[in-house]
Formats: C-alpha cells, sequence, structure tokens
C-alpha cells in the first residue's frame, strides 16, 4: 500500500512547539488559489475578532470581486491600488507610481500596529517587477509589531521574503480551465 493513503498512526507532530506571537505566511507559485487562501486567513482572522487590512497592487479597484464586497461588509479594511493587469496598462509609468503608493499605505498599515492581520495581495510582483524595493519589504514585514500577522500573495516570491517568512505555500498549477479556453468565472475566479 502507498504510504501517502495510509491513516497516521503515530503523532506526526515536532517536540517542542511553542506558541508566536505573529506569523508570516507567503502563497506564491504558479497554481491558482494564492490569494482566495490569503481570504480564508482573512475570515479566520476576523472571526477572532481581528482587526484586519487588505493591500492589493495589481487588481483594480473598478474590479468588482466577491471577496472585497464581502469584507467590506465585514469590516476589513480594503485598499487597491492596482490598475489591472499591466498586459492591459497604457501608462507603466502609472503603475508603478500606483504600486509604491500602495506600498507606502501598507508599510503605514504594518507599523501603524492597528491590524492583526494584514494581507499584502499580490506584492511580490512590486518585488519581481522592481517597483518596490524588496529590502524595504523584507525589513517592514520582519520588524512588524510582535502582534501583526502577515500574508503576502503572488508569483515568484523573492528568496529574501521567503526566508522572513513562517510558513511558505507554493501553488502548483496541474490543470486551469482558462488554458482550454473558458473565461474566469464570478463566484469561482472573482
Amino acid at each position: 500500500m502507498d504510504s501517502q493513503t495510509e491513516a497516521l498512526t503515530e503523532d506526526p507532530r515536532p517536540d517542542g512547539l511553542r506558541s508566536a506571537p505573529s506569523l508570516v505566511l507567503v502563497n506564491t507559485g504558479n497554481g491558482k488559489g494564492k490569494s482566495s487562501a490569503a481570504f480564508g486567513v482573512m475570515l479566520r482572522g476576523l472571526a477572532m475578532d481581528w482587526n484586519v487590512a487588505v493591500v492589493q497592487f495589481i487588481k483594480s479597484s473598478d474590479w468588482k470581486v466577491g471577496e472585497e464586497k464581502m469584507g467590506r461588509q465585514l469590516g476589513v479594511d480594503w485598499h487597491a491600488f492596482g490598475d489591472g493587469f499591466t498586459w492591459d496598462s497604457e501608462n507603466l509609468e502609472q503603475d508603478k507610481a500606483h504600486a509604491r503608493n500602495g506600498w507606502a499605505q501598507a508599510k503605514a498599515i504594518i507599523e501603524a500596529g492597528e491590524h492583526q492581520l494584514v494581507i499584502l495581495d499580490e506584492v511580490t510582483y512590486l518585488c519581481s517587477w522592481g517597483w518596490v524595493d524588496v529590502d524595504d519589504i523584507v525589513s517592514t514585514i520582519r520588524d512588524r509589531p510582535h502582534h501583526v500577522n502577515i500574508v503576502a500573495t503572488g508569483r515568484d516570491a523573492p528568496q529574501a521574503l521567503i526566508e522572513v517568512a513562517d510558513t511558505v505555500t507554493e501553488m502548483t498549477e496541474v490543470k486551469h480551465a482558462y488554458k482550454s479556453g473558458i473565461r474566469a468565472k464570478r463566484g469561482i475566479d472573482y
């Protein structure tokens, strides 16, 4: 029998488990679900009566997405600084300025310490495209107030961000409807 299909008979948890005042999670990789997983954490934080902030760096504030609608209804401080997909952009310099403004806002939110959870949705693109200094992002996350949890999402997470994280999950694409010609579906993809 394959070991992956057998039920565990021994406790897999490591010895010496301890609590941490906060965690940094990174959802990266080419597969779908990075932001969706972050919004699942958003709901968990809200269930704990945490103050939650979401800062989106690529998705446009003009897009009417379900997670923003519900997040706002539930009291999430929601900030969208993107203009949408870069391949649709008519002014990349303006996109860069929005990203830098968004990072300045995200940094201020983190440093203020008023939120127990801050989601930095698609922040990795700012790093890989060179729009914001990776060291500034990493040091802000590393030096955050002790009670502020961070979830960072996006493809190609830089190694420095991976190193400062407590948990890193890489989403792997096995199959995607879009590649077979199916458009993104409301309620499923946004």
